[in-house]
């Protein structure tokens, strides 16, 4: 037996696997409704301005990038310089040495990192030398002396994992950290 949308007023046929009596109309106005209240991902026709991404997330009101949020279509001024995003790093390395983290700071990591041999990025935490110097004091019972590497530690690694907070690319952390640098700057 045939049921009939539960919409009152409706007698409409419901829509072939539909969870809820709907009739195909309902059902894409049930749609239409999630996919304004949440974002459809979607592909962005070109790379993020800020970080060049291409995958977006489209509202009615326009794209926003889905790993940095900047408004698809907004162009960052130009004139201004990129904004300063202080962040403390944790990267991994294993050799004769032994296995160890290093925990540094900088305003500009790609050239930073660039600098620096490494076999793992682990983990960015947005701060600038404070924070570090608090990081290193945290973890000074464990750092070769004369150098910002730490042995290894369950603590360090379970630290490690608290700042990087889900996030399994820090670069994306980094790229929302600019684009609410470059919102908030106007």
């Amino acid at each position: 037996m045939l049921q009939s949308c539960c919409v009152p007023g409706c007698a409409g046929p419901v829509a072939s696997g539909a969870p809820v009596p709907l009739c195909e109309s309902h059902v894409g106005l049930v749609a239409d409704f999630a996919a304004s209240a949440r974002g459809t991902e979607d592909r962005l026709p070109g790379p993020c301005l800020v970080c060049g991404s291409r995958l977006g997330v489209r509202w009615p009101s326009g794209s926003v990038c889905a790993v940095c949020e900047w408004p698809y279509g907004d162009v960052p001024d130009g004139d201004l310089a990129p904004p300063r995003v202080d962040v403390v790093y944790y990267l991994r390395q294993r050799d004769d040495v032994g296995d160890r983290i290093k925990i540094g700071t900088t305003a500009n990591p790609r050239q930073r990192l660039g600098r620096i041999s490494h076999q793992d990025l682990m983990a960015f935490e947005r701060g600038d030398r404070v924070l570090e110097r608090r990081r290193h004091g945290q973890f000074a019972a464990t750092r070769y002396p004369g150098t910002e590497w730490f042995r290894t530690t369950p603590a360090l690694l379970a630290h490690v994992e608290v700042v990087a907070a889900g996030v399994p690319d820090p670069w994306a952390a980094h790229a929302r950290w600019t684009s609410e640098a470059l919102a908030l700057r106007g």
